[in-house]
């Protein structure tokens, strides 16, 4: 692993999707940014994938990420809900693929555990205990900027581990891994 790197975390979402980004020099991690993308304004769900894409193509070609971070879809009741939510996390996934950045998937209890110790945390004590670790001056008004955010900073805790979920290092490891979903 090498002495510097820089993790891009996402929240997908089709309403905001939210993300942040860490350097890591060393076993020490510097805030970046955080922001979000708000697609609320938009009625096409089509629009609002490719917007997703734009946005984190743009990501990746300004800040150059090593590693990509992904909140994975929590399993819901509403079925469209959750169709839709895969679906935003998909082009964001595929955008990273497409410039072969390893991309690894967290579910939100591991984010929530690796950030704050307990799995049933609140979106606002993920938000306080980053701001916390970080040395942040304020937080964002909507809390999904700080769910992306949190996303890179589990990868961070967890990358010196054997296990780290779900990661994809391009299309060829992501098929490999998936062969059942795979059409042939």
């Amino acid at each position: 692993m090498k002495g510097e790197r820089i993790i891009l975390g996402i929240d997908p979402g089709t309403t905001i999707m939210g993300f942040g980004l860490i350097k890591v020099v060393g076993k020490n991690m510097q805030f970046l940014q955080m922001n979000e993308l708000d697609l609320k304004k938009y009625n096409d769900h089509y629009l609002k994938l490719k917007l997703i894409f734009e946005r984190t193509i743009e990501l990746i070609e300004t800040h150059n990420p090593d590693e990509i971070a992904i909140e994975a879809p929590f399993f819901g009741k509403n079925v469209q809900s959750m169709l839709k939510l895969g679906r935003a996390q998909g082009v964001a996934m595929a955008a990273g693929l497409s410039r072969e950045i390893p991309i690894t998937e967290y579910l939100p209890k591991k984010i929530k555990m690796a950030i704050t110790g307990s799995g049933s945390a609140s979106k606002e004590q993920v938000a306080k205990m980053l701001q916390s670790l970080l040395g942040l001056k304020t937080l964002p008004k909507n809390l999904d900027a700080t769910d992306g955010l949190a996303a890179a900073v589990c990868h961070f805790y967890n990358s010196s581990k054997v296990t780290v979920g779900k990661s994809y290092t391009g299309w060829d490891a992501f098929v490999k891994q998936n062969e059942n979903r795979v059409k042939k």
